[in-house]
């Protein structure tokens, strides 16, 4: 089974990582067949002054606006 890298930038809590690894094992499963325990999902958190696009670095452009509620 596979093993899935998500890179994102840091910040995110233990359980929105918890949700999104239960999400892309599940979704494996129904996809490809196999058993929760066969995917492996590893986080690596990166700071936004370690990324960039589009040539700038994300620490450089503007803080994502709020999520609507």
């Amino acid at each position: 089974m596979p093993t899935i890298r998500v890179e994102l930038f840091e910040g995110r809590t233990a359980e929105q990582k918890a949700a999104l690894a239960k999400e892309l094992t599940d979704a494996c499963v129904r996809v490809l067949g196999g058993k929760a325990d066969g995917v492996d999902v590893l986080f690596f958190d990166v700071a936004r002054h370690n990324w960039a696009s589009g040539g700038q670095l994300w620490s450089d452009k503007a803080p994502p606006a709020p999520a609507a509620e």
